[in-house]
């Protein structure tokens, strides 16, 4: 009997595969648009391309490839960016920096904050709430590492003078900017901040309360970033962004991403013979420490070199703020 001889009511018969061949090899995705990811909303992605904003998900050949705000990504599908269309983000485009925490300094799992940052703006409150010098040495070590160039924003300075937090911090020879309120709520030092933000893109962050959405909103009118006031008993800022978002600045001169309040920056993603490199002021003190030394010992050379006045007037307390730091990352002690 002949195939020929059968026909589809013979239960012999098994349907085709077809001819069309199998292949491992994935679209090239030639025709897809580059934009850039502004925000991320429970699996949904909204991305800049051309001057208008798209709305996309995630392509499943993309499997638990992380993206975050900032990244470069392909699309396809539909960009109009009109009502109730959606794209698919297909590829990741190489990142040029990436800023990470973990969740503590013992937690293996690194978390990417944001990705193509220029700058890091750390936004310190001079008061209500009052600053953290830990936090603030943290967020400096994660700049470094991440390639990023860092930025010391003092907020409230109406209510506190920023000269003493400025001195602690006069030997990283950071750059920095000082805010502050008028009578009439406007705030005073935004041009200078400003020209730090032009032709680039800077994150900002800081624990809640400290003023991050507030400056956004200055810099960016019309952004809208919800702000909260600070317990007057506990000094402690709520929470008012959920969500990393970049801001074009007025005229296409550089992006500004907001991010939420941080309590804590975990740095276990950073090697401890990395974290003295990134206290200018200190490592040449580290040529008469003993091989092997930890920095938090009593043959550690930093000891006499803080002594002997080259670390500058505020050695002694950038050398505490360094070995708190290291036995923080340790997971020795909590440096805040």
């Amino acid at each position: 009997m002949s195939w020929r001889d059968l026909d589809e009511s013979d239960v012999r018969v098994r349907p085709g595969r077809g001819s069309r061949p199998r292949t491992k090899e994935r679209p090239r995705h030639a025709d897809a648009r580059i934009g850039t990811v502004v925000t991320v909303d429970r699996g949904r992605y909204t991305v800049a391309v051309d001057g208008h904003r798209v709305t996309a998900m995630k392509a499943r050949e993309l499997g638990r490839t992380a993206v975050v705000v900032g990244d470069d990504v392909a699309l396809v599908g539909d960009t109009s960016g009109m009502p109730d269309t959606l794209a698919r983000i297909v590829r990741l485009e190489p990142r040029r920096t990436v800023l990470r925490r973990s969740a503590d300094d013992t937690d293996p799992v690194e978390r990417v904050l944001v990705a193509n940052a220029d700058a890091l703006a750390v936004v310190v409150s001079l008061a209500n709430p009052e600053p953290r010098p830990r936090l603030v040495d943290r967020c400096l070590v994660a700049a470094y590492d991440a390639g990023l160039e860092p930025l010391l924003v003092l907020t409230k300075a109406d209510l506190v003078s920023p000269d003493d937090f400025l001195a602690s911090y006069a030997p990283l020879a950071v750059p920095w900017v000082v805010t502050s309120r008028r009578p009439d709520r406007s705030l005073v030092g935004l041009d200078d901040l400003l020209d730090h933000l032009v032709d680039r893109v800077t994150v900002l962050v800081g624990h809640s309360g400290v003023g991050k959405s507030t400056l956004v909103n200055a810099l960016v009118p019309g952004a809208d970033r919800a702000t909260g006031r600070v317990n007057d008993v506990t000094g402690r800022g709520r929470h008012t962004s959920t969500s990393a978002l970049a801001l074009l600045l007025p005229g296409g001169s550089g992006w500004v991403i907001d991010t939420p309040g941080v309590r804590s920056f975990g740095l276990a993603h950073v090697d401890l013979a990395r974290i003295v490199s990134h206290f200018p002021d200190l490592e040449p003190g580290t040529e008469d420490c003993p091989r092997g030394c930890t920095h938090d010992e009593p043959e550690c050379g930093l000891d006499a070199y803080v002594a002997s006045g080259a670390a500058g007037p505020a050695g002694p307390a950038r050398l505490d703020s360094l070995r708190r730091l290291l036995r923080a990352r340790s997971g020795v002690a909590d440096p805040d």
